[in-house]
């Protein structure tokens, strides 16, 4: 599995720093982590065209990076992105860093239909 490189080294966001407006909206999501096989199988609380964020009881390392398989109606798409937030206890909001094919298409007219 091909992992984009980082372009960012930060850590936790503390304070709401988005690009672009979260919609609450529960999509499945299927993680796997850089250098694990075993894919977590999960849902969105909320989603953007920048990232989302999921409910883990036990979190992912901030700065960790990921594969996310999103079923958008039923269509997956595939997205990679780095943990940025952890929550102990309560999950962790992942910033999209690169899409695979046309997904980044797909998810802006998903989140387009979703607002409309």
């Amino acid at each position: 599995m091909n992992f984009p490189d980082a372009r960012s080294t930060s850590t936790a966001i503390e304070h709401d720093r988005r690009r672009y407006p979260r919609r609450t909206v529960h999509v499945q999501v299927e993680l796997r982590q850089e250098g694990i096989d075993i894919p977590l199988r999960l849902e969105t609380t909320d989603l953007s065209r920048g990232g989302c964020y999921v409910q883990l009881m036990m979190p992912l390392p901030v700065s960790g990076r990921v594969q996310a398989k999103l079923w958008l109606d039923g269509q997956p798409i595939i997205v990679f992105g780095r943990i940025v937030t952890r929550h102990p206890q309560f999950g962790n909001g992942i910033m999209f860093m690169d899409y695979e094919g046309q997904a980044e298409v797909l998810l802006n007219q998903y989140l387009d239909a979703v607002v409309s």
